[in-house]
């Protein structure tokens, strides 16, 4: 039933990257760099879902590692300089807001990762 709710989160995470991509959102350089960091943990949710070994455990503590840096970074300075973002956007509750989103949504991927990285 556990794998069954992981599943779902990876199609959940592959469908909102999918729409993200259809409607244009991987222009710009910056922006196809996350898409392979995203690929990447995504290999490593799959190797933890299905109980394969990919690579070995130190492979995925620094991509583990990697993966959270970038996504801290992306998220809190690089993501605002390649988009065009309305001003209200950009108030400290919304930022606040959209942090929390990103953590509960990421927050899974984070804990699979470091499962199978440990």
């Amino acid at each position: 039933m556990v794998e069954i709710l992981w599943y779902m989160y990876a199609a959940f995470l592959a469908t909102s990257t999918i729409g993200f991509f259809i409607h244009g959102g991987y222009k710009s350089p910056v922006f196809l760099i996350d898409l392979a960091f995203t690929v990447i943990a995504w290999i490593g949710l799959f190797g933890f879902v299905t109980h394969s070994q990919f690579f070995t455990p130190i492979v995925w503590q620094v991509v583990l590692t990697v993966v959270v840096v970038w996504d801290l970074l992306f998220f809190l300075f690089i993501k605002a300089r390649f988009t065009e973002e309305e001003a209200e956007a950009g108030t400290l509750s919304m930022t606040v807001f959209s942090g929390l989103l990103m953590l509960v949504l990421l927050g899974p991927l984070y804990y699979a990762l470091f499962q199978y990285a440990f």
